[in-house]
This record gives C-alpha cells, sequence and structure tokens, in this order.
C-alpha cells in the first residue's frame, strides 16, 4: 500500500514535459511572478480607492450612494468582458502582448474618471478604466501556469494572489489620505492610478518576456503552416486574426469548472458585501466620515488576504503531493480542492454573518474592533477558497489555462455585478442583519459546491470532456 512516504512515480512523457518549465531561471520566474502581481493589483487599487468615496463622489456628482455604487458592478461586469478578450487573444497572440495592449486603457480611463462631470461620463471611464485592468487576473493566471509545474504551481498562485492582493489592503490607505479628504480628493486618486498604470507598463514593456511555451501560440502555429506551404510574406504571418472573446465561455459545459467558478462567486460576494456598503454600515455605526479612516478599515481583510493567499497555496501543493503518494502516484485534480473546506465551510460564512450582527447590536469602539476583527478572518478564509480554486482551474485546463480562467472570472463578474447592485437597496429595506445572513447562507451554499466537485469530480469530468489536461500535460 502507498504511504506519504512513497517516491512519487513520474512517466517519461511527464518528465519531458517538465523541462519546459526549466526555461526560466528561478531568479526570473521571481520578477516575471513580480511583474504580473503588479498589474493584478491594479483592479484592487481601482476598486480599494473608489468604494471608500463613494458618498463624497454622489455629493459632487449630484447624485446618490446606490446609483454611484453601481459603477462597482458596472466596473466588474467590464472586467469580465475584457477578461475574455485578453484570454483569448493571450493563446493567438502570446502574454506579453495583453499587458502592453491593456494598460494604456486603464490610465485613458483613470484620467476619464478623474475629468467625469456626470453620472454617465462615470460610468462610461470606470467600464474602460475596469476593461484595461481586465487582463491581470486571467493572463496572469495563465503566466503562473507556463513557468511553474503542478507541484509547484499552488505556491506560485498562492504568492500572485497574495502580492495582486495588496491592493486591497493598502489602496484606500495610500491614496485617500487625510489632507485629500476634501471636496475633489477622488479625482486626485484617479490621477494617481494613471502614474501607476504608466509605471506598469514601463515595467512590462521592459523586463517581461513571453512566458508561452514554445510553438503552442495561435500566430506560431500559422506561421508553421506558411513555412509548410511555402509562404514566407511578412505581411500574412502578421496578419491581424479575429478570435470569439466569447468562445472561453463554452468552456463552463464542464460541471467541475461551473461549480468551482459558483462556489468562488458566492466567497468573494461575501467581500463585496462588507466593502461596498461599509460607508452606509460600518461608517453610519460608529459616526465614521472621514473617507481615510473608512478607506483603514479595508486594512484587516487584505492583511487576512495577504496571509491566506500563501498560506492556501502552500497547502494545496502538500495536499497535491500527500494524496498522489497515498494513490500509488495517480494525480487526481480535485485534490487541491480539499484544502478550500475549511475557509469555506467557517471562515467566510461566519465572518459575513457575524458582522451584520456586530454592527447592529454592539455599539461603540467594541464594535467597530470586532468588526475589523471579522474582517480579517474574511480575507483569510477568502483567499483559502480562491487561490487552491484558481491554481484547480490552471491544473485541469492547462493547455487554455488563461482562457479558462478569462470564462470563470467572467461568469464570476456576471454574477457579482448583477448581486453587488442590489445590496445597497437590501440593507434599506431588509436590514444589515438580514442581508449579511441571506449573504452567508450563499456561501454556504459554495462550500457545498466545492465538496460535491471533491466527492464526484472523477464521474463529473468524465460527462463533458472540454480537453482536461492529463499528468503529462498539466
Amino acid at each position: 500500500m502507498a504511504s506519504e512516504e512513497t517516491p512519487l512515480v513520474f512517466s517519461s512523457a511527464e518528465i519531458a514535459h517538465e523541462a519546459v518549465y526549466t526555461r526560466f531561471s528561478p531568479s526570473r520566474k521571481r520578477v516575471i511572478v513580480a511583474l504580473v502581481s503588479c498589474s493584478a493589483i491594479l483592479p484592487m487599487f481601482a476598486s480599494g480607492s473608489f468604494i471608500p468615496s463613494i458618498p463624497q463622489i454622489a455629493l459632487d456628482l449630484n447624485s446618490t450612494g446606490p446609483i454611484v455604487s453601481f459603477g462597482v458592478s458596472l466596473s466588474i461586469c467590464g472586467a469580465g468582458l475584457g477578461s475574455m478578450l485578453f484570454a483569448t487573444y493571450s493563446g493567438y497572440y502570446g502574454r506579453r502582448p495583453m499587458y502592453l495592449w491593456g494598460l494604456p486603457l486603464l490610465c485613458l480611463g483613470s484620467i476619464g474618471v478623474a475629468l467625469s462631470k456626470t453620472i454617465s461620463q462615470l460610468m462610461v471611464f470606470r467600464l474602460i478604466q475596469a476593461f484595461g485592468t481586465s487582463g491581470g487576473m486571467a493572463v496572469g493566471g495563465g503566466v503562473i501556469g507556463d513557468i511553474y509545474k503542478l507541484t509547484e504551481r499552488g505556491t506560485a498562485m498562492g504568492i500572485f494572489f497574495a502580492a495582486s492582493l495588496l491592493g486591497n489592503a493598502i489602496s484606500p490607505i495610500l491614496l485617500v489620505q487625510h489632507d485629500l479628504a476634501k471636496y475633489s480628493s477622488w479625482r486626485n486618486v484617479q490621477l494617481g492610478l494613471f502614474f501607476v498604470g504608466l509605471v506598469a507598463y514601463v515595467g512590462m514593456l521592459i523586463f517581461l518576456p513571453e512566458t508561452s511555451h514554445p510553438g503552442t501560440m495561435g500566430k506560431d502555429k500559422a506561421e508553421a503552416e506558411c513555412a509548410v506551404d511555402g509562404d514566407h510574406q511578412p505581411s500574412r504571418r502578421v496578419k491581424w486574426v479575429w478570435l470569439n472573446p466569447f468562445s472561453c465561455l463554452w468552456l463552463l459545459r464542464s460541471p467541475n469548472l461551473l461549480l468551482v467558478t459558483i462556489s468562488a462567486a458566492t466567497v468573494l460576494y461575501t467581500d463585496y458585501a462588507l466593502l461596498v456598503p461599509i460607508a452606509y454600515t460600518i461608517g453610519a455605526r460608529y459616526n465614521i466620515t472621514n473617507e481615510a479612516i473608512i478607506g483603514a478599515c479595508f486594512f484587516p481583510m487584505g492583511l487576512g488576504n495577504i496571509i491566506g493567499a500563501p498560506l492556501a497555496g502552500m497547502l494545496s501543493d502538500r495536499i497535491v503531493i500527500k494524496w498522489r503518494k497515498r494513490r500509488g502516484g495517480v494525480w487526481v485534480p480535485e485534490d487541491r480542492l480539499r484544502a478550500t473546506l475549511v475557509g469555506a465551510a467557517t471562515l467566510v460564512p461566519l465572518s459575513v454573518v457575524l458582522c451584520g450582527l456586530i454592527t447592529h447590536f454592539v455599539a461603540g469602539p467594541l464594535g467597530l474592533f470586532l468588526n475589523l476583527v471579522c474582517f480579517f478572518f474574511n480575507g483569510l478564509g477568502v483567499d483559502l477558497v480562491l487561490s487552491p480554486s484558481s491554481a484547480y482551474i490552471v491544473d485541469v485546463m492547462h493547455s487554455r489555462s488563461a482562457e479558462t480562467m478569462a470564462a470563470s472570472v467572467a461568469l464570476r463578474s456576471l454574477l457579482l455585478s448583477t448581486a453587488i447592485s442590489g445590496l445597497l437597496p437590501s440593507i434599506t429595506f431588509f436590514g444589515l442583519v438580514a442581508t449579511n445572513s441571506a449573504v452567508g447562507l450563499l456561501a454556504w451554499g459554495g462550500f457545498l459546491l466545492l465538496w460535491l466537485t471533491i466527492r464526484y469530480g472523477d464521474r463529473m469530468r468524465a460527462w463533458v470532456d472540454v480537453g482536461y489536461s492529463t499528468v503529462e500535460t498539466t
């Protein structure tokens, strides 16, 4: 019988496939992870700096909080659409061009938001801004899959998530300072995002190599076909190819991918349920009107994210190795999801339910402190779920990792954008306790979906074959 000490058995095909991961040195890999993580910080910077300023923006543009908060939903929707576009084209033209095309849109959108005079202008430029940042997570996940092998991927993905979520922790503090908490401060924040995006673009331009596996990009295959046909005309080799960005959604006909995506949406929804209405919940309950102080309340959740993501990644790698040894070298992709169960069952749902109860029943500094503790455990729990889930998606669809990540992000974004738009109205009509309790129940539903995927994942993969990876190709 195999034990945890039984050496893994590797086939010759698997050994040959792993050689592709030695193209970059460990130090070069760290530079690449740092670059793509910096790009993935930008969506968090954009949302983390926008949310605390919702009341101020509403006052400036003569609108209301619920209407301005719709900009959060719109940006999530734009990010979902953009991620599909960038991920689809990253499979054809490579990862690097996607960053060089997307970051200028972020810069344009940030300037537009800063100069907006009406709600309509604000919404349009928030959409462009989100579109420009959208490649960060999907294409970044593909980059991690390009350079790290199966038993290292969870740890690398955890570091990627931890670094990318740093923006959630520090953006409100860095960009919404006390001395900017005045009539025009939110515009200064958006101009700051323009300069951050510009610096990120220059970094990508100078230091980011192409990470796609040699010969796997669509343009490489097209050029190879041209060479076989005897056509060496450069104009044909660089001819633009129109691709359908929505085609990646067809991958979600896989029950495994669909259930993990829906579960991730229910978990991430708890984050937004706590943060989007924060000025009208914690701010109103504890008499906090300063945007900088409201923004500082994000920090415990961001700290939980930073701790939880690498912890979850390392844990999921160890679980993959442990269970594979137990099976005598047989790899079951769903083993990685075992790392999500504690966070999905306890930390995520309980934190959001307790926040509602504490805000309603506990006044004063004690109530605020307990809320921040719940924020920390929510951030920790969310990443204990999202980091292994993202690594799982890359594992099972390695050849189309960016597209699968994008499809997952797109569906998740659609679900979240719809649900988030109802948060403030729900709190207004049903109360905070009822709203947070409903969000907690949804999160428990997400835990059930993960458990079902772990329990019946092999059977569900047999129902619909969308081109799953094997141990030799993952």
